[in-house]
């Protein structure tokens, strides 16, 4: 039986079926997977595990554009899906890729940024259900999005420097490294880019740990002052574990919180 187009829309944008769970943690585990293997990529290996990786990453680079083209055939407007901002960061993952069999290597480096397909699990319970408690929510999505942030940076200052500057850019840690001291403003100066993409790279970096990190660290402090006067009161319908103190619905889906013992306790 074929599926109609408003169910393949439905499944693959579905976080709560089986279906759809099982579909999105499929794409979940190959992104993961897919840099992990640029990451492989990056280390002196053998010829036949380098050849096994590339067909490994193949087939995800075709999973993917298999998904990208489902996504684009069962959108009700599929113009205003193709300039979405998920449709792009989906393009951008595959695009390098068909692109690099003609051997254009700046296009390439747009490869490293398949890791940023897991911001469209960032604002649901998909990745961080297991957390209980909210601000562990919160504080488990700014680590995902610093480490997102900071991969991405690692992998394009690797690409534009390990050719001019194998010495100090010579595997993915060592851009990591330098991604991560550079970020925190820390700046040891003991590796230092030599070219003039790899310099404005750093300048980024650099704004970018600026502007992102007080920012993120910034809205944990408010969430922190926010639910201070919470108590843990459960929820059954979506399992919000912290409500005020006075609270008789829940904030998220509007269930009626049961009694709470705790809210009479000085």
């Amino acid at each position: 039986m074929l599926l109609n187009r408003e169910k393949i829309e439905f499944y693959l944008t579905d976080l709560e079926t089986t279906i759809g769970k099982t579909i999105n943690l499929t794409i979940v585990t190959l992104v993961l997977l897919s840099s992990g293997i640029f990451v492989a990529e990056t280390y002196n290996i053998s010829d036949d595990a380098h050849l096994e990786l590339r067909a490994l990453d193949t087939c995800i680079l075709i999973i993917f554009a298999v998904e990208y083209l489902l996504r684009l055939w069962s959108a009700e407007k599929k113009i205003k899906y193709i300039f979405s901002f998920y449709s792009i960061i989906d393009l951008i993952a595959i695009l390098p890729s068909f692109i690099g069999l003609v051997d254009i290597s700046f296009i390439r480096l747009l490869r490293w940024f398949r890791i940023l397909r897991l911001i469209r699990f960032i604002d649901t319970k998909f990745l961080f259900g297991s957390i209980s408690s909210e601000d562990g929510v919160i504080f488990a999505r700014i680590l995902f999005t610093l480490f997102a942030i900071v991969f991405v940076y690692s992998g394009l200052i690797y690409q534009v420097e390990h050719s001019v500057n194998p010495q100090n850019f010579g595997t993915f840690l060592d851009a990591f490294y330098f991604s991560v001291v550079t970020m925190t403003t820390v700046g040891f100066g003991d590796v230092i880019p030599v070219s003039e993409l790899g310099r404005l790279l750093t300048v980024l970096m650099i704004l970018t740990g600026v502007a992102l990190i007080p920012w993120q660290v910034g809205d944990l402090i408010k969430r922190l002052v926010k639910t201070a006067n919470q108590v843990e009161t459960i929820c059954s319908g979506c399992s919000l574990a912290f409500h005020d103190a006075d609270a008789v619905f829940c904030r998220r889906c509007g269930t009626k919180l049961p009694k709470n013992d705790q809210n009479n306790v000085m």
